[in-house]
């Protein structure tokens, strides 16, 4: 292996980071994994340990410390980076703005520097589908205008597309990947979502209180303008979102241009609701489910669906799993944390 394939992926013990660091190196690439475990530990990097059977090169440090992050680029032979490193809960952004501005905007802003300095060009950035707000048209492609955030997180996520799409220009090549609700856990069940205290996502809520450890499930709203009143999401199997990382980075490298910057939304395309997920998840698996309907929460978009017909013409990427097997296999993960 040529010490130029390594990637470095920011935030690689956490949910989609861990899942992707799985992909890169089922395709022959040498990961380092980057991480200041603020909201993960060290189970997910055990996890991929033992599903690929190799040791993981990894570093505990933040992205906003740049003699960090100097001193590993000068070691290791950097060939592209990777950045899911983030504060990415919508509900507590709104409790604490400044936190989320300060972590998010200035890690990514680091990260470029430190990349600048040591001439490392290809960038692959996690954004989300809360860059579009509630947008007019659904589903919503690429070319949707940026609405306002109904978030300080989704407010940090455009923050930062603007940034990248200004520092392009300046030699980089950057795909930002717009992802709609990712969900499940690896097939194995060695690696899956793990949320430190109560899960701000659907999908660990529910497999929280299917086995016992949360008393009720609440789904927020029933009133809004949706055909069962629930709110609508495309929800995208997080192994199939990692190997859409994996391949915008081969695209990347097969590219000649010095300088660009493209954007694809990673999603299904299709619309489902809060209330057909839980149902769906209480058909698959036979587990008892108690939910009740609570208020609307605060930053919540009614519905938002991708079109996902740039990704798939581009890269030749369609989904493999359909929600269903996500929430089959985000259970076999709760079931083997709950043993």
């Amino acid at each position: 292996m040529h010490a130029s394939k390594k990637i470095v992926v920011t935030g690689g013990a956490g949910y989609i980071g861990a899942h992707t660091v799985v992909e890169l190196m089922n395709a022959g690439y040498e990961v380092v994994v980057i991480d200041n475990l603020v909201n993960s530990d060290m189970t997910l990097i055990t996890g991929i340990e033992k599903i690929t059977g190799k040791k993981i090169n990894f570093h505990k440090g933040d992205c906003r410390d740049k003699t960090f992050l100097t001193n590993l680029f000068r070691t290791e032979s950097i060939a592209g980076v990777m950045h899911f490193a983030a504060l990415k809960a919508v509900g507590e952004s709104v409790q604490k703005p400044l936190e989320y501005h300060e972590n998010n905007i200035s890690s990514l802003i680091t990260v470029l520097q430190v990349m600048r300095e040591q001439k490392v060009k290809d960038f692959i950035f996690s954004s989300s589908c809360t860059v579009y707000g509630q947008p007019d048209n659904i589903p919503v492609d690429e070319h949707a205008p940026f609405k306002k955030a109904e978030s300080p997180y989704g407010l940090t996520k455009q923050i930062c597309e603007q940034i990248l799409e200004d520092v392009y220009k300046t030699g980089f090549r950057i795909i930002s990947l717009r992802y709609f609700n990712p969900i499940g856990a690896h097939p194995s069940a060695l690696i899956g979502e793990m949320p430190i205290g109560t899960p701000n996502n659907l999908v660990p809520y529910i497999t929280q209180t299917a086995a016992g450890w949360r008393d009720k499930l609440i789904v927020f709203g029933n009133d809004y303008n949706t055909p069962d009143g629930s709110c609508v999401r495309d929800f995208i199997h997080v192994v199939d979102l990692a190997e859409a990382h994996v391949k915008a980075l081969a695209w990347l490298q097969a590219t000649k241009t010095t300088a660009l910057y493209e954007v694809f939304n990673v999603g299904t395309g299709n619309g489902v609701s809060v209330l057909q997920l839980v149902n769906a998840f209480i058909r698959k698996t036979g587990a008892k489910l108690p939910f009740r309907i609570g208020p609307r929460r605060p930053g919540d978009v009614e519905k938002v669906y991708a079109n996902p017909e740039k990704i798939n013409r581009m890269m030749n990427w369609k989904p493999r799993y359909t929600p269903e097997d996500a929430l089959v296999h985000a259970w076999a993960w709760q079931q083997k944390l709950s043993r």
